[in-house]
């Protein structure tokens, strides 16, 4: 392989190749960076670039490696750590004018972790303010467009996430998913984007406008490198009271046998039987489920049987925007976005008996769903109910062929999920007629994340949609 393609190669053979010294941690990071000045200008993917920190971090890595003694799987491996993040000594703007200037002096949990593993940061990737919406624009940096369409959105709130691995910008992205922000911009961008279970990742310091719904997870260009990225950010915290005490597991990747699925009980639902999806988003996603089939899985098409949550879901959202964004509001109420400032003044408008009622919706939802994951094993829905919009600020497209979303907004696949904490995952399963991606979603059992990785792995490999890079350069 030539050197100067080393950016287009996954994180787990860049790591058998740095143990088996057939490259260095600097000649990967020196392809990296090559194809961020070829590709960042078009894309906007980051806030701040760390390039002088990622040197001196490679050329550590070299050392390491070089004495056979790299500490993680992650050591040399270029990564990059959305803008939500704490990170000491470097900038964290959470995506708003509030923050712009603001340099912490601790890094947050998994921050630390990433940092600690070895791996090279190139920066901090963009996102919305406070990670609020479905759209990687703000009013502290440009807007993040979608790398196969760059008059498209990605998809937020870890829309930088999604752009950099895409475009190329390091195969490995930490984001976060409070509503689905991790999976939107994963399938939205063609790329693999993993929810774990709840807690699986510790979460501090807690926001509280994303608290007991925020789920740290990856971004990558494969399902291996998620399970790659996501062992070094996982385990328990005593900071995160929440966080899981349970191990994940190790990923080890099914047989390559002709029925790899077998016995895997799946359910297959287009729509959770009450939101409207693109009939050609549908058409793609269902033929990736015949491949299911093909591998040994009996699916069932069905919908889950629960209610649409998104009107309480709202509550609780709005909510936690309220008490956690609001006083910054009443501060400075130029510096948010008008839908933003509407969001907030919802959340304002509940009482304490209507955010209760929700909380008790949502431990019905979760009964729903363990009641449901005692009868399959998987649910396997669309991503995004519809292919990347245009990347112009602006509410987006409030209807999908002809059906107004109303509450339920453009992420009602992804985010019951949140809700229940379960393991989910977004992998790209086909491209529409204007060449944009789209993203299969896999919901597991809670806990059980490295069930989801092993179907996730064995889909991706049948699909051999992994090389397919968008033509930026």
């Amino acid at each position: 392989m030539s050197h100067d393609q080393l950016w287009a190669t996954p994180a787990t053979d860049l790591a058998r190749m740095i143990q088996a010294k057939e490259v260095s941690p600097t000649e990967i990071l020196d392809s990296v960076l090559g194809r961020m000045d070829a590709v960042e200008p078009k894309v906007h993917a980051f806030i701040t670039v760390t390039a002088d920190l990622a040197r001196a971090e490679a050329a550590s890595a070299t050392e390491r490696a070089s004495r056979g003694e790299r500490i993680s799987p992650m050591d040399g491996i270029p990564y990059s750590i959305k803008d939500l993040e704490n990170t000491a000594g470097i900038r964290t703007t959470q995506g708003t004018r509030f923050f712009a200037d603001n340099v912490p002096d601790t890094d947050s949990v998994v921050a630390g972790r990433l940092r600690s593993s070895g791996g090279v940061l190139l920066g901090k990737t963009n996102t919305p303010a406070f990670g609020w919406k479905d759209m990687a624009d703000n009013l502290v940096a440009e807007t993040t467009v979608n790398p196969w369409d760059t008059s498209r959105t990605t998809g937020a709130s870890s829309g930088g996430a999604a752009a950099a691995v895409a475009a190329g910008m390091g195969p490995l992205a930490q984001g976060s998913d409070g509503a689905g922000s991790i999976r939107i911009p994963a399938a939205l961008c063609g790329v693999v984007g993993f929810k774990p279970s709840f807690g699986r990742i510790p979460v501090h310091p807690i926001r509280e406008y994303w608290a007991h719904r925020t789920h740290m997870g990856p971004l990558t260009r494969t399902v291996a490198d998620a399970a790659l990225m996501t062992s070094v950010m996982a385990g328990n915290d005593d900071r995160d009271p929440l966080s899981l005490t349970s191990e994940m597991g190790e990923f080890v990747p099914l047989p390559e046998s002709h029925r790899p699925l077998a016995g895997r009980r799946i359910r297959w639902s287009p729509d959770l039987g009450y939101g409207a999806v693109s009939a050609e988003v549908v058409q793609i996603v269902a033929e990736a489920v015949s491949v299911l089939e093909e591998l040994g899985g009996s699916v069932e098409e069905k919908a889950p049987g629960w209610e649409d949550p998104s009107r309480f879901h709202r509550v609780i959202y709005s909510s936690g925007l309220a008490v956690g964004v609001g006083p910054l509001a009443d501060r400075e109420p130029d510096w948010l976005e008008d839908d933003l400032k509407r969001l907030i003044e919802y959340g304002r408008s509940h009482s304490a008996v209507d955010l209760k009622a929700a909380e008790i919706q949502r431990g019905r939802l979760y009964d729903a769903a363990r009641t449901l994951f005692e009868e399959i094993d998987l649910l396997v829905t669309p991503a995004m109910p519809l292919e990347a919009w245009s990347a112009e600020p602006g509410p987006g497209p409030q209807e999908i062929d002809g059906v107004r979303l109303g509450a339920r907004g453009r992420s009602f696949l992804l985010n019951p999920f949140n809700l229940t904490g379960q393991p989910a995952i977004s992998i790209p399963c086909g491209w529409t007629e204007a060449g944009l991606p789209v993203g299969l979603q896999i919901v597991g059992r809670r806990n059980q994340d490295i069930d989801v990785l092993q179907v996730a792995h064995v889909l991706e490999q049948r699909l051999g949609l992994v090389d397919r890079w968008p033509a930026l350069s």
